[in-house]
């Protein structure tokens, strides 16, 4: 604790605090009910974007390079307002904890949890017609398509892509990076989820936030299939050696380029079988299986993903403790 006494704590023991943290407190809703959540101010700006140089009279031609050029300019004020705001708080004597508190806002463990969760409660609680209420705030395709076992599936691939996405990710990006790279990191996956879409109207506009996601993922996705597959080591009813010979076996064969290994790494460990053909927007997207287990997941499923889940998280702040020890622990 003597580490925080200091003006300028250890950035990786930071991180160590706000993945703690999150995990206690979560995303603080009460909070974000008063001011708007700062992932909020960025979708408002992207909408804005969207709205002022997306015009479908353009030519495609055009429309990409103004999505190019709103990419830049919004990862350019991420960036500069992550390293403004990082200067200015190690100005402060206790600049550390409000950095703290802001990091720990910009991971998703807590939440990723409790909406998997409430997906399994509404299908347990109130069937289909529950389950497919809730599931929709997790997944971009047509829930009304989906049957009971369609919604658990649902539930546990949102899991795993999104451990990659809301929590590894933005964890790397800030220990490798700061509050710049954690700003970056979170200003491009929300540009991808708003208009990373192949649909006419963002086909063109959305392809540098699409692009852009999927590089800054490629590292991200990987580890997340590596701690998922470790984690079926301790996980009930979970197999780490399928776990990591699905991931290796299947992961590439994923439409996106790094959704594939956790959600690869999680059908291999719980003996199911995920993706597979989808209906988004209005169309069917038929994607091979990863996996060799049984496409009829059930609640028990998804109860058996949040397990693996939680284990996953653990190991990662167990990771983080273990580089900040080799690092400074001499010093420590």
């Amino acid at each position: 604790m003597l580490l925080f006494a200091s003006s300028r704590p250890d950035p990786l023991l930071l991180l160590l605090a706000a993945l703690a943290l999150d995990m206690v407190v979560g995303d603080l809703p009460e909070l974000f009910r008063i001011v708007p959540h700062p992932v909020a101010l960025v979708g408002r700006a992207i909408g804005w974007l969207d709205r002022r140089l997306n015009r479908e009279r353009r030519s495609p031609r055009v429309r990409r390079m103004r999505g190019i050029l709103a990419v830049a300019a919004l990862v350019l004020a991420a960036a500069s307002l992550g390293f403004a705001l990082a200067v200015a708080l190690r100005a402060l004597r206790f600049g550390w904890a409000l950095e703290l508190a802001l990091v720990a806002v910009l991971l998703a463990q807590r939440s990723l949890f409790e909406h998997v969760a409430a997906v399994g409660s509404a299908l347990a609680q109130g069937g289909i017609v529950r389950g497919r209420e809730a599931v929709r705030h997790i997944v971009g395709r047509d829930p009304q398509s989906l049957d009971e076992h369609g919604v658990a599936r649902a539930a546990i691939e949102s899991l795993a892509e999104n451990f990659s996405d809301g929590v590894v990710a933005p964890a790397l990006y800030y220990a490798l990076f700061g509050l710049p790279g954690l700003f970056v990191y979170k200003t491009a996956n929300t540009l991808d989820s708003m208009i990373g879409h192949r649909t006419p109207r963002h086909l063109q506009f959305g392809w540098a936030a699409a692009r852009l996601d999927d590089l800054l993922n490629l590292v991200p996705a990987r580890l997340s299939g590596l701690l998922l597959a470790a984690a079926a080591l301790a996980a009930p009813e979970a197999h780490m050696l399928p776990a990591f010979r699905i991931m290796l076996r299947d992961a590439g064969k994923h439409r996106s380029p790094n959704a594939g290994w956790p959600e690869a790494a999680t059908a291999g460990a719980l003996d199911l079988a995920l993706a597979g053909p989808r209906r988004y927007h209005g169309e069917v997207v038929n994607d091979p299986w990863l996996g060799d287990g049984r496409a009829r997941a059930t609640i028990a499923d998804i109860t058996r993903a949040l397990r693996l889940y939680v284990i996953a998280c653990l190991l990662q702040a167990t990771a983080v403790l273990a580089v900040f020890l080799i690092i400074d622990g001499p010093r420590f």
